[in-house]
C-alpha cells in the first residue's frame, strides 16, 4: 500500500506592516474584503510588546472577520536582546492568540558574526523556544539580510546548531522565506525553498525589481507559481519530509506605493494561483 502522506495547506494573508499607517481595524477590514484569511501582526505599531489590551483587541478584530492570527512579528533579536525581554514579546503574542513568533536572528550577516557572536544568537534562540514553548508558542526566524538567515546555508546551520544545543529530533526552531532584492530567478527561489523543506513555515510574498522598486505581484509569475507549488508539495514539487502535514502561510507585504488599490490586486493575484 502506498504512504500518502497529507499535504501542508497555504493560507493567504497579509503582513499588517505593509500598512503602517492604517488602524487596525482598518487593516483587518482590507484582508478580510480581499478574501485572505490570515494575518501577520507587527509588533512595532499594531500591537505594540507588553500592549495586552490591544493585543486582545486585535485579537477580537480578526475573530470577528473570520481570520487567523498568522504569527506575532516581533523584532526582538536573541543574541543581542536580553532574554529578558522575550517574556513580554510572548505575553503579547498569547494575549493576541498566535500560533508563533516571528524573531530576527542577531544583527549581524552570517559573514560578520564571529564564532561568539554566533553561539551567542544559538544560546538566545534556545531560551527563546524553551520559554515560549511553555505558551504552546512556535518560534521562527525572519529571513533576512543583515542576519544570520541571510543565506539558506547559514540558515540550516543555525537551525541545526539549536535543535542540537536543545537535544531535539525535530524543529526547534522555524523559518520563514522571501525572495531578496537581487530578484533570485524561480530556479534559484524554489532551490531555496526546497531546501529549506520541512523548516519552513511562513512565506512573505511580493515582487520587487532589480533595483527595489514594488511591482504588482503578477510581474513575478514566473517565481511565484512554482514556490507556491514547493510550499504546498504539490505533484511535480520536491517530496517533502514531513511526517505529517503543515498549515503554512503565504503572506503579502510590499505593495506599491503601500496602497490599498494595488493590494487588492495582488491578493487577487495570490488567491487565483492558490485556487489554481
Amino acid at each position: 500500500m502506498t504512504d500518502v502522506r497529507p499535504q501542508p495547506a497555504v493560507v493567504p494573508g497579509l503582513v499588517s506592516v505593509t500598512f503602517r499607517h492604517l488602524a487596525p481595524a482598518s487593516v483587518v477590514e482590507l484582508a478580510a474584503d480581499a478574501g485572505l484569511r490570515a494575518v501577520e501582526w507587527g509588533g512595532d505599531v499594531h500591537v505594540p510588546v507588553g500592549n495586552l489590551r490591544t493585543a486582545e483587541h486585535v485579537r477580537g478584530l480578526c475573530a470577528g472577520h473570520d481570520l487567523a492570527v498568522a504569527s506575532y512579528g516581533s523584532y526582538f533579536r536573541p543574541g543581542s536582546d536580553a532574554a529578558t525581554d522575550f517574556v513580554p514579546v510572548v505575553e503579547t503574542a498569547v494575549a493576541l492568540g498566535a500560533p508563533s513568533v516571528r524573531v530576527w536572528a542577531g544583527r549581524l550577516g552570517s559573514g560578520e558574526a564571529t564564532e561568539r557572536q554566533r553561539a551567542d544568537v544559538v544560546d538566545g534562540l534556545a531560551k527563546a523556544v524553551v520559554r515560549a514553548a511553555e505558551h504552546d508558542l512556535k518560534v521562527a526566524l525572519e529571513f533576512h539580510p543583515g542576519t544570520l538567515t541571510d543565506t539558506v546555508d547559514s540558515t540550516l546551520a543555525l537551525l541545526d546548531e539549536v535543535r542540537v544545543l536543545l537535544g531535539t529530533s525535530g524543529p526547534a526552531v522555524w523559518t520563514y522565506w522571501q525572495p531578496g532584492r537581487g530578484t533570485p530567478t524561480p530556479a534559484q527561489a524554489r532551490d531555496e525553498v526546497r531546501a529549506l523543506g520541512r523548516h519552513l513555515t511562513t512565506a512573505h510574498v511580493f515582487s520587487w525589481s532589480a533595483d527595489g522598486a514594488r511591482l504588482p505581484l503578477a510581474d513575478r509569475a514566473d517565481l511565484w507559481q512554482g514556490v507556491l507549488a514547493d510550499l504546498r508539495g504539490e505533484q511535480g514539487a520536491e517530496p517533502r519530509a514531513d511526517a505529517d502535514a503543515v498549515t503554512r502561510f503565504a503572506l503579502l507585504e510590499f505593495v506599491r506605493d503601500d496602497d490599498p488599490g494595488a493590494f487588492q490586486q495582488d491578493a487577487a493575484t495570490l488567491l487565483a494561483w492558490l485556487d489554481g
